[in-house]
């Protein structure tokens, strides 16, 4: 008796290894609810995360992430000297803000304008674009791409 109760936290730690390794996203995704990644491109980018991010700039670097597991609210910050194409966004009155707040995120993202693109609400950084998703409706209503 006496051994197998010191048996019983191993068996815990093994099956709980088991799943986090047998890929059990779901476990994960209710132990962890949010998800950061980073990423080095535009192409990487596109290549392997599943969010929609056409506005982007195609020269975009350091490219950081955070999101729902389970997908949805997400914020993005990237590096890049390139404005945004008028054909993919157009400055409108903010009317959401981002779910999340990392310590890579602009300090003061309640400003008075936005560019809406798409889904997105995306305001100029000293280095680049911060952006996220969803935006208000309002917002979305005005970018010149769904």
């Amino acid at each position: 008796m006496k051994n197998s109760k010191r048996l019983v936290p191993v068996l815990i730690t093994v099956v709980i290894t088991g799943l986090a390794l047998s890929g059990c996203s779901k476990i994960i995704d209710t132990i962890q609810p949010e998800k950061s990644n980073q990423f080095t491109s535009t192409q990487d980018l596109a290549k392997n995360w599943n969010q929609r991010v056409t506005w982007l700039p195609a020269d975009a670097t350091q490219i950081t992430t955070q999101e729902a597991s389970a997908g949805g609210a997400a914020i993005l910050g990237a590096t890049t000297p390139t404005k945004l194409d008028v054909s993919q966004c157009a400055e409108t009155e903010r009317q959401s803000a981002p779910a999340y707040s990392e310590p890579w995120s602009p300090k003061d993202v309640y400003v008075d304008r936005v560019f809406a693109c798409g889904d997105w609400a995306v305001i100029k950084t000293d280095s680049g674009w911060y952006g996220w998703t969803p935006n208000d409706p309002d917002e979305k209503s005005v970018s010149p791409t769904p």
